[in-house]
């Protein structure tokens, strides 16, 4: 049942229009989920939130599951855009990486980014494909949307990487350290600007150090 809930909800997803009404119940679903957590929440206090009716909020989804799922996938494609403007033909990989570490860093801090993650792991025991979807259309998106990129610049001779996977993995990783548990475990106070850019700028750094294609190595080898 579980796997049918996630395909009903991408099913939905992939309906050519969204109506206003469905829109709407999304939203007050949303404001219910962040404020009192999935187990607390209620279809009637959703539907309150929303100014609908129960009846109709059951028209548009048969249980609290079901919206909960559309929430966290709408939460995972806003993350995933923030890391899908990478231009392949960009060689200059320092400033690619470093707007994007900044991007990701700054949207992950955002108030309020951190309640879906906590939600989604509090359930993903009992619920394992809103898990699973939640990872398959947020973080494992970001990952392969970089491995692309970095892909095709050792494909064009400016980066020399064996795993272009983990690279990727490694550099998202690198660009939250001392700020995303931070915030998942609700210690602390929100980055500012200026760590942001100075975790980034330690991780493309690093990450340059790494894999940066030095071209001596291209003459040595014609010799």
């Amino acid at each position: 049942m579980d796997s049918d809930l996630v395909e009903n909800t991408a099913q939905a997803a992939d309906r050519p229009q969204e109506t206003a009404k469905r829109r709407q119940i999304i939203e007050g679903a949303q404001a219910v989920f962040l404020a009192q957590g999935f187990d607390a929440a209620s279809m009637g206090e959703i539907a309150r939130r929303a100014g609908v009716s129960k009846g109709t909020l059951y028209c548009y989804f048969q249980s609290k599951e079901e919206l909960f799922a559309v929430v966290v996938q709408g939460s995972c494609s806003m993350q995933a855009e923030a890391l899908l403007a990478l231009d392949p033909s960009d060689h200059d990989v320092e400033a690619v990486l470093t707007r994007l570490g900044q991007a990701y860093a700054r949207f992950q801090s955002q108030p309020g980014c951190m309640s879906p993650i906590r939600t989604v792991i509090s359930i993903s025991e009992r619920m394992p494909a809103i898990g699973k979807m939640f990872y398959d259309t947020g973080p494992a998106v970001g990952v392969a949307t970089v491995r692309r990129y970095l892909e095709a610049q050792v494909a064009a001779g400016y980066l020399a990487i064996d795993d272009c996977e983990v690279a990727a993995a490694q550099f998202l990783e690198s660009c939250r350290a001392t700020i995303f548990k931070r915030l998942l475990f609700n210690t602390g106070e929100v980055p500012t600007d200026a760590h942001i850019d100075h975790v980034v700028a330690i991780a493309v750094r690093t990450f340059l150090a790494a894999y940066r294609r030095d071209p001596k190595d291209d003459a040595i080898g014609q010799h």
